[in-house]
């Protein structure tokens, strides 16, 4: 497939009024709003474009799987330091588009933090390119930035340009036995001392902490925390960005975005917490967690659900009328006629 086959597909669509569903590997199809339209598959636009790894970035075409991608970067030991889930073949474009991060968040940043430019087809079929390929070229209106985690309703990403980073030189695994209020108290301890605190995990009683850097760094770290080492800790921290470890097994799972020093949610033990205590997991129905999560200062995602309940509660917090206005802008200016993912990221659009 090439650029020119997205190009007259979403024209067609335009002209005909043809609702689209872009899909990549559809990895993430259980994730945002139900899914409408004829299905634009671009699984066939791959390829790495351009890769200067003294330069850190890598530009890619859409339907590059995230495999392809991070096996040239373990070549020159370089990677996505935001540690996207790949949940078996998932592509650059749908991991930018949904905006998912891993459990290196917490150090390294967001997936948007590492965008530094994309190539669009916009809902007309007219093809546009925002940033560059390095950072001062990312001036202005950061609209590279702002197309990760739109989920496809702003138009076609084409080609992604990324940020890369090496790897560390070191990495070890502490594992601490402590209850969710002692391990969210000792995350923000830890949060304000100069630790190469690379990832956080607690599930059931204990706490995995990643640390990487430096050797003389990781090394000094572990005497200075304590705590057993890890075993297996590898297939713990894949576990975690891939999401099979049992902590996410739940049919419905509730996604809370929140300060690290926020209290207890009052929703029950969370299935997990990450990032420092600011992502915090909820196995099951949860009526509150959207008032929870807004009354401690975050959002509450409905992250994985039956159809029925996705349809009743929607994936992602109700916009206030200013920030729902300025969606209904920046749709009208990308997608005029809303043909592109209709529903997927809110019901309005």
């Amino acid at each position: 497939m090439q650029l020119d086959d997205i190009v007259a597909a979403v024209r067609a669509a335009h002209d005909s009024h043809t609702p689209l569903r872009i899909r990549g590997a559809g990895s993430k199809d259980f994730y945002g709003g139900l899914l409408a339209g004829d299905v634009l598959d671009v699984s066939g636009h791959r390829g790495i474009v351009a890769y200067e790894p003294t330069e850190l970035y890598l530009t890619a075409k859409c339907g590059t799987p995230l495999a392809d991608i991070e096996a040239a970067l373990a070549e020159k030991n370089q990677m996505l330091a935001f540690e996207p889930p790949r949940f078996g073949g998932a592509t650059l474009g749908g991991c930018i588009a949904a905006g998912l991060s891993g459990p290196r968040r917490q150090q390294a940043g967001a997936a948007r933090d590492f965008v530094l430019g994309v190539r669009l087809v916009d809902g007309t079929g007219q093809v546009l390119d925002f940033g560059g390929q390095v950072m001062k070229n990312v001036a202005g209106y950061d609209v590279s930035r702002l197309l990760a985690g739109s989920l496809g309703t702003l138009g076609v990403l084409a080609e992604v340009t990324l940020k890369v980073l090496p790897k560390p030189v070191a990495e070890a695994t502490r594992v601490f036995e402590l209850d969710e209020h002692d391990a969210v108290a000792r995350l923000n301890a830890w949060g304000g001392r100069p630790l190469p605190i690379s990832a956080s995990f607690w599930h059931d009683g204990r706490l995995w902490l990643r640390l990487s850097g430096a050797g003389a760094a990781v090394e000094a770290a572990q005497r200075a925390l304590g705590g057993e080492v890890a075993v297996d800790a590898g297939k713990l921290w894949e576990s975690v960005r891939e999401q099979t470890h049992p902590a996410f097994a739940s049919p419905v799972l509730w996604r809370l975005a929140l300060p690290s020093t926020a209290p207890d949610a009052g929703l029950g033990t969370p299935a997990a917490v990450e990032w420092g205590g600011a992502l915090r997991w909820y196995a099951g129905e949860q009526d509150a967690a959207r008032g929870a999560a807004a009354r401690l200062g975050g959002h509450a995602v409905l992250y994985r659900a039956p159809e029925s309940l996705r349809c009743r509660e929607g994936a992602f917090t109700a916009l206030s009328p200013a920030l729902l206005a300025l969606h209904r802008r920046l749709k009208k200016a990308f997608d005029p006629k809303g043909l592109l993912n209709p529903g997927r990221l809110y019901a309005e659009f």
